[in-house]
């Protein structure tokens, strides 16, 4: 426990440094109270056209006070609705008003607001002047001669000055329209043009001097400037709070020295302002609850520090001390998963602040509750990765595994085995091979069962039941044609068959050629009265018959010499259902093989393991099984198993609970570990077909994705799988480099046929028992491409992410990170279609003859 509270201290102490050092302010030069204008919309246009009732006049008054704080003059873009009655409400807090009159292409809307304008100029004596419509000819709602026709009209009609609203660009365009106005009201907004906000500032004060120089003698007034503080960038003009402050301060400071007149937009976040893309609700001094971003003056820091800094704290240090307390680890082991909780849980603590640091409307709440969702199972298992890859090297050498034979004492009496050989359809002489192997087992009492079951066909089972009565009494022929509960119900009711003697029960797959000590050297490790399961691994001997069985037998390598060796140091072993030697005293305790269940053998070990039976586990190899045919019947095989994994889950969950004593903590914590790898590529498939989905709500709908949660903890649990591969399999199963590749594409392969299994196990759906086709019995690329689905979907993940980069004028980094998601996400799928296509390629004719007696590297 020391360990684990000493490295969740220096990890929390380097988290906490990591964010100091990030920390930002900035000291800018202080405006005080010489804001010269602010930009003023009491609410969407909606909200503007109801009537002003006692709440609405209480909300604006407040907002009144808020902006005489630093202002004296505001700045209006409507004359209707309740901009009725502001001027009014405005003269009360002794604030001027530059009124607005909102013009588009309803003529009979612009006639009815150009005699609200008029109006109120000629009512109210703070009305200082007049701007006859916003950015329309930019919008090209109207011409420029039939803009001018209605700022005619208004300047007929009322004493104060009148211009209209546009952009620098337009002003400098149309000379016309700068004779109609009495001063130019120009709009110069750096960020809308990409200008990085280094040279903001500059960039504006040179478009200003443009306009002067263009038209001397007239006035300009800079009527909007201004910055958001989130959203997207635009090319090269990033957002922020704290950028917001710097550049608002030193733009305000430097036009109030050059006596130049302005107005700063504005003066409250717009939240309705979903139309102009992610900054649309930022560009406010004010938030929307009328609290100030930042100081006028003095230094600017981040108010949401504080709030960041101690969730993400709260958070490494929690998950570091629930990640290590189910285990012993070494101060290494304990520091780099405390360092990686730390930095995953800045991450979640980030995406949990998200809508307290902005406004979500139904839309952008729902996908950032469900990219949060999402976000939570995709950190705990991709730092189940880093703990798995810091265990081995950082951790502990293993001290249970099994390396050498085990050493029978003198008075040793070896028990009977019965070695049981299940068979369903399988090639005879595949299994004729089996059982030659099995009769040339060095060992003193044993009994062979092969048992056919639910296999009408003669072809199938006549030569075997012919050859085992050729290798004499030991091998007993048990045919059973119609046998319910698959392989389990098979082994049961063959039971009756075993010589009452045995005590061990050995279990064979059908295409395993065993080495003759297998029983020799393992049955010893019985002597120990807890021990209910020693298992062996899993080997192929036809590993090099093709590119395709090649990095198939690569992946399956990594299960067996690093999963399965790293859980035997906590006693939790799987029972992976052949090379298994079972105590058959403990067996019929725990109710030997239950039927409810498609991967009965996992079962039966974590039912052994619940009784307080332990295992033990060899990584020296013991036997030579063959690959699966095709990539459907590899397919298959793990379709199979995650359905069973997930049937396990359902029906032992409750021992997983902390307060069960059915297991113990590290127990608990292997199996889950272990589940969660089936987990991960559902969560993958799931997050890849939501972001999938995104794609054309970005696209055509213009929608928002919050960045944390759908992109960072994808790419990070990418690039941790892959470390997590390379590593391991070049610490542990010691293969070249080129190998490891083809270990993580097969691997990869495998991930939307794992996440329909885990669906359909998840939800109950029973399945019959698919054999995998092995020995021949289905030739490579005999059938139609069998990654079709898989081979849509990356096709389609990577159209989008592309389409995205095509067409992000902006440059925004989020859509790149998005698209960078994608095109990561894409890779399982496109894996999948390249494994297909190895299994069509020409090879050597498949062997069924043993390759050797090869052994694995001891870690």
């Amino acid at each position: 426990m020391r360990n684990i509270v000493l490295a969740a201290l220096i990890a929390g102490a380097l988290h906490a440094s990591g964010w100091l050092f990030a920390r930002q302010s900035l000291d800018a030069p202080g405006v005080s109270n010489i804001v010269a204008s602010l930009s003023y919309t009491p609410g969407s246009p909606e909200t503007l056209q109801q009537p002003l009732d006692e709440a609405s006049r209480k909300r604006i008054d407040e907002a009144m006070t808020v902006m005489a704080s630093v202002t004296g003059a505001i700045r209006l873009y409507s004359a209707s609705g309740q901009n009725l009655e502001i001027p009014k409400i405005a003269a009360q807090h002794n604030l001027t008003v530059t009124a607005g009159a909102w013009i588009g292409a309803d003529e009979a809307a612009n006639r009815e607001e150009i005699a609200h304008a008029i109006a109120t100029a000629n009512r109210h004596a703070n009305v200082r002047s007049v701007i006859v419509g916003n950015e329309t000819i930019l919008r090209e709602e109207l011409s420029v001669a039939e803009l001018i026709r209605h700022i005619r009209t208004v300047r007929r009609k009322v004493r104060k000055a009148v211009s209209t609203g546009e952009t620098w660009d337009i002003w400098l365009k149309y000379p016309e329209l700068v004779r109609e106005v009495d001063f130019i009201a120009a709009h110069i907004l750096p960020y809308w043009e990409g200008i990085d906000a280094r040279h903001a500032i500059a960039y504006t004060f040179e478009r200003y001097a443009a306009l002067r120089a263009a038209y001397p003698g007239k006035r300009v007034v800079i009527a909007e400037f201004g910055w958001p503080s989130r959203g997207y960038n635009m090319r090269d003009a990033d957002t922020g709070t704290l950028l917001q402050a710097d550049i608002i301060r030193r733009f305000v400071d430097e036009a109030t020295a050059r006596g130049i007149s302005f107005n700063v937009i504005e003066a409250f976040d717009q939240p309705w302002k979903t139309r102009e893309g992610s900054v649309g609700a930022y560009w406010g001094i004010f938030d929307a609850g009328g609290r100030a971003k930042f100081p006028l003056d003095g230094i600017i820091r981040d108010d949401m520090f504080s709030p960041r800094i101690i969730l993400a704290l709260g958070i490494g240090l929690a998950v570091s001390l629930l990640a290590l307390c189910w285990i012993k680890p070494t101060l290494l082991h304990a520091l780099a998963v405390s360092v990686a909780a730390n930095a995953l849980s800045a991450g979640v603590a980030l995406a949990a602040m998200y809508p307290i640091e902005n406004y979500l409307n139904f839309g952008s709440a729902f996908a950032w509750a469900l990219g949060f969702l999402l976000m939570i199972p995709l950190t705990a298992m991709t730092l189940i990765k880093v703990h798995e890859v810091a265990d081995v090297t950082l951790g502990r050498r293993p001290a249970r595994l099994v390396r050498s034979p085990a050493t029978a004492l003198p008075d040793y009496v070896f028990p009977m085995v019965s070695v049981q050989i299940p068979a369903y359809r399988e090639n005879p002489a595949m299994l004729i091979e089996t059982l030659n192997a099995a009769a040339r087992l060095d060992y003193p009492r044993f009994e062979v069962l092969v048992i056919v079951n639910n296999t009408p066909d003669e072809a199938f089972w006549r030569p075997i039941e012919t050859h085992c009565a050729r290798l004499g009494a030991r091998f007993k022929f048990v045919n059973l044609p119609a046998v319910s509960g698959f392989k389990a119900g098979a082994l049961n009711q063959a039971m009756a068959e075993v010589d009452p003697a045995a005590e061990i029960i050995a279990l064979l797959d059908a295409d395993y050629v065993v080495d003759a000590s297998w029983l020799q050297d393992l049955v010893p490790l019985f002597a120990d009265p807890q021990l209910a399961l020693v298992q062996a691994p899993q080997d192929h001997r036809d590993g090099e018959d093709s590119l395709f069985k090649t990095v198939m037998n690569a992946e399956y390598a990594g299960f067996f010499d690093i999963g399965m060796v790293q859980r035997n140091e906590m006693n939790a072993a799987i029972a992976h259902g052949t090379m298994l030697l079972i105590r058959r005293s403990a067996f019929e305790e725990v109710g030997g093989w239950h039927t409810d269940t498609i991967t009965e053998d996992t079962e039966l070990g974590l039912r052994l393991f619940e009784a307080g039976y332990g295992a033990q586990y060899t990584n020296r190899r013991y036997g030579w099984g063959l690959l699966p045919d095709t990539f459907r019947a590899f397919k298959t095989q793990r379709h199979r198993w995650a359905v069973g994994a997930m049937q396990i889950i359902r029906k032992h969950w409750r021992h997983m609970r902390p307060w069960s004593r059915s297991l113990t903590g590290a127990q608990k914590f292997e199996f889950v570990a272990g589940w969660s790898y089936w987990l991960s590529d559902a969560f993958g498939v799931l997050a890849a077909y939501l972001n999938l989905l995104w794609v054309p709500m970005i696209l055509f709908v213009g929608v928002l994705i919050p960045m944390l949660p759908f992109t960072l903890p994808i790419l990070v649990m990418f690039a941790v799988n892959l470390l997590h591969c390379i590593i391991l399999y070049g610490v542990r199963v010691r293969i070249p480099i080129s190998r490891i590749a083809g270990a993580a594409l097969a691997a990869m392969s495998l991930q939307m046929t794992i996440a329909r299994g885990v669906a359909e196990g998840l939800a109950g759906v029973r399945i019959g028992f698919r054999r995998t086709a092995k020995g021949g019995l289905q030739k490579a690329g005999s059938d139609k491409f069998a990654a079709v689905g898989e081979l849509t979907t990356g096709l389609a993940l990577a159209v989008g992410a592309t389409l995205l980069i095509a067409l992000n004028e902006t440059e925004a980094l989020e859509i790149t990170i998005f698209a960078l998601t994608l095109y990561v996400q894409s890779l399982p799928f496109l894996s999948a279609a390249v494994v297909a296509g190895l299994d069509r390629l020409p090879n050597v004719p498949q062997r069924i003859a043993p390759a050797g007696t090869e052994t694995a590297n001891s870690p």
